[in-house]
């Protein structure tokens, strides 16, 4: 039973959310909280709609054990505001036009990333750059921040689950 729904979400959805994506969803898997989570990645511009995973994205998440070959990009839609209850942005652009398309009515959080970072030095970057027109050496930093903040969003989640359940 699906308890709690998390969508990343970035500019084109091909680098950085869906990163975000794969490493959250095998966190929860490892964690034995698969049939408690629902996770998804959307992009808030059409370019790459369809479109899998950029190949340098995925073969940095690949040589830490991620898969990222069954995504595929898509919009991010106001019915997102609807289905989950994390909206989680990489970047406070986007976090600006995931505030623009927020309906009255959303009861979920929508923060950055990094809010969850543990590491101060990543709170201080506030954002997941985007690797996308970036040298090789980007994509290694995008996913080693990646996996602290998911790591620190995934017990956030199960913290305020706990409480709730007391």
């Amino acid at each position: 039973m699906v308890n709690t729904s998390v969508l990343f979400v970035c500019l084109g959805n091909i680098c950085r959310s869906p990163t975000a994506h794969a490493v959250f969803q095998s966190m929860v898997n490892r964690a034995g909280l698969t049939n408690q989570f629902y996770v998804d990645g959307a992009g808030t511009g059409d370019w790459h709609l369809g479109h899998p995973p950029d190949t340098r994205s995925a073969a940095t998440a690949s040589l830490r054990g991620y898969d990222m070959s069954t995504l595929r990009s898509r919009l991010v839609t106001v019915d997102d505001f609807s289905r989950f209850d994390y909206i989680i942005a990489m970047d406070t652009d986007n976090l600006e036009n995931l505030n623009v398309m927020r309906p009255s009515n959303f009861g979920g959080q929508l923060k950055l990333l990094l809010d969850f970072s543990s590491k101060p030095e990543y709170k201080e970057i506030s954002e997941v750059p985007d690797p996308y027109y970036g040298g090789e050496d980007g994509f290694p930093l995008v996913l080693d921040l990646i996996e602290d903040a998911c790591a620190s969003l995934l017990n956030h989640i199960r913290t305020q689950i706990d409480d709730r359940n007391e």
